[in-house]
């Protein structure tokens, strides 16, 4: 028996591929979404997935105006915040999120299925999210991928 091809392989920050995807948000689930980027910026889509580090892709979502909620999600989901002073509370629906920041409901989606460390505030550091079809990373030369691909 050959030993050597059971070696397990962990990677390190030196060690690890990172390459730049784009996924276009038009008409998707929020959800199903935010599934698929949390496990492509975590990193378990490679074959060299390391849990300590950071070894997923930098990714970049264009159209996050055009996610889309099904049901009555968009109305009848409430997100609870607290200022910090007595009576404080506030209540604010995807719909109004969405008018205001629509990065900000796939951002939230994101960092609730990320680790809750710093490693997953890191992760979170490599998504880009854009409301538009346009992003400024053209340089990096990111490719296009379809979310069942993932």
């Amino acid at each position: 028996m050959d030993t050597q091809s059971y070696k397990t392989v962990s990677l390190n920050k030196a060690t690890v591929n990172k390459e730049w995807v784009v996924i276009d948000a038009t008409d998707l689930a929020l959800g199903r979404l935010a599934s698929r980027l949390a496990l492509v910026l975590r990193g378990k889509n490679k074959p060299g997935f390391t849990p300590h580090v950071d070894c997923g892709d930098n990714v970049i979502v264009v159209n996050a105006e055009k996610v889309i909620l099904k049901g009555n999600k968009m109305t009848n989901r409430v997100y609870k915040r607290h200022t910090g002073y007595p009576g404080g509370q506030r209540f604010t629906t995807p719909a109004e999120i969405l008018a205001k920041r629509p990065t900000e409901l796939i951002r939230r989606s994101v960092k609730g299925m990320l680790p809750k460390t710093r490693l997953g505030d890191k992760i979170l550091n490599n998504l880009y999210i854009y409301a538009g079809p346009e992003h400024p990373h053209q340089a990096q030369n990111p490719k296009p991928i379809k979310l069942n691909e993932i």
